[in-house]
């Protein structure tokens, strides 16, 4: 025996998924790892 659903849901609508992230801010996100990186690497080189 099934429930009978609220009004205004509908039970073929898809499921809802999270956006994927915009292809400017991934860019961002990988041009600042790869910055902190390079500090990384040029502070060891500098501190040895």
């Amino acid at each position: 025996m099934t429930r009978p659903q609220p009004p205004g849901v509908r039970e073929t609508e898809p499921p809802r998924y999270e956006p994927a992230p915009a292809v400017g801010k991934l860019l961002l996100v990988v041009l600042l790892f790869v910055l902190a990186a390079v500090v990384v690497v040029l502070g060891g080189v500098y501190l040895t």
